[in-house]
């Protein structure tokens, strides 16, 4: 049995092939546009009313593993990584609405010219037209794939000085026309796409991830996950690297990654029961995950506190927090506001407690969220507070008081 505490992570470096990964999915995926690949992922039910609109040539090539596009809403802007053939861009094309935008990212070549296909037709049956789909690697959101290939055409590579100005010029384009820009999307969904990404740059695809992520956006992704490391003779079969197997993450180390990248409220929204495939006694299934960008900041006294309302007697959040249910807790002001988001992770779990008379921004001081504190009721009254008064029995209704 393989000891848990020497095995290998998902995103640890695969040991040598003579086979490249990007060029083994690239051709494997390729294939699917052409012919129907029922083995490349898992099957996923979705809302039957927004595939009327679509080809059932795309319906019949895409492939995915879940189904983020449940979690947009209208005027969304969203950002699809690894579109393939486009059946998710034009479900979300359908409900982010004409105010909304999508935005389908793939490299490869083969999937880009189907979904591009019905760009038109699609639009006439909408009314609109608010999609993309882009040349680009999802661990590399800032280079234009498109650009970099016009300047190899006009500038072969023929020696190292070549090959230098060549990443230049690249590192240049990042900078002056990104393919997606910082800070410039609502919603980052993906569907069985990002466990195709090397060990090697998966960090730097969570990374591309947040950057492209306004404040208060979020990512939702579906991917596959395993229950055990891989051994070495998955992860060097080129087939089940193709087929969403070798670089499964852990599903632990599948959460880990949105946290280390910078999000926060993350949570499982969907789990498959059962798993998709088992091979040498390792379960792999879909998950899908939602995460936010939005912590961070400074921490600003204003005499803010919440009230955990439970049900667990205490819990702490991704930053350390620790709330305890029904007791008012000290927070600053940035934890405040993502506490009580009505449309963040933690809706519904607190109950604000705002000051009677309010700090400004502007006047706040630093606060140190490093300690839990409660906060005394005259803090958010005022201390010379002495007001007395009753509601005129408000709270009953008619003549039944007690």
């Amino acid at each position: 049995m393989t000891d848990p505490n020497t095995a290998k992570s998902c995103c640890d470096p695969v040991v040598e092939t003579t086979w490249n990964v990007e060029d083994t999915v690239r051709e494997r995926y390729a294939a699917g546009a052409q012919a129907v690949e029922p083995q490349l992922c898992c099957p996923v039910s979705y809302d039957a009313q927004y595939l009327k609109l679509i080809p059932q040539e795309i319906i019949d090539k895409d492939y995915g593993c879940g189904d983020p596009s449940k979690y947009v809403t209208e005027g969304d802007t969203v950002l699809d990584l690894g579109s393939g053939a486009g059946k998710a861009c034009y479900i979300l094309a359908q409900k982010v609405g004409p105010a909304g935008k999508v935005i389908g990212v793939d490299f490869n070549p083969a999937m880009l010219e189907l979904a591009r296909k019905y760009q038109p037709e699609m639009a006439e049956k909408l009314g609109y037209d608010n999609t993309s789909f882009l040349k680009g690697k999802i661990q590399d959101l800032a280079l234009p794939l498109d650009a970099a290939d016009a300047y190899l055409a006009d500038h072969p590579i023929a020696s190292a000085d070549n090959l230098d100005a060549y990443h230049a010029h690249c590192d240049q384009l990042r900078t002056q026309s990104p393919l997606v820009p910082d800070n410039s999307v609502d919603v980052v969904v993906s569907n069985c796409v990002l466990n195709l990404v090397r060990p090697e740059d998966k960090k730097q695809l969570f990374d591309e991830i947040f950057r492209v992520l306004r404040r208060g956006g979020r990512a939702v992704i579906s991917d596959i996950v395993c229950d055990e490391p891989p051994t070495d003779a998955i992860r060097n079969d080129p087939d089940l690297w193709s087929g969403c197997i070798a670089g499964a993450f852990l599903e632990d180390e599948f959460l880990q990654m949105f946290y280390d990248a910078g999000l926060y409220g993350i949570e499982i929204l969907d789990r498959s029961e059962e798993p998709w495939q088992s091979i040498e006694g390792i379960e792999f299934r879909s998950l899908t995950v939602r995460a936010y960008k939005g912590k961070q900041g400074p921490c600003l006294e204003r005499n803010q506190a919440v009230i955990y309302t439970g049900p667990f007697k205490r819990v702490i959040d991704d930053d350390g927090h620790t709330l305890q249910r029904g007791k008012r807790m000290a927070v600053c002001d940035k934890t405040y506001k993502i506490y009580t988001d009505p449309t963040g992770p933690y809706a519904g779990q607190f109950i604000p407690v705002p000051p009677l008379d309010e700090i400004p921004l502007d006047q706040a001081q630093p606060y140190d969220c490093t300690r839990a504190a409660f906060r005394h009721p005259r803090q958010t009254k005022g201390e010379d507070h002495d007001l007395t008064e009753t509601n005129g029995g408000a709270c009953c209704a008619d003549d039944d008081c007690c």
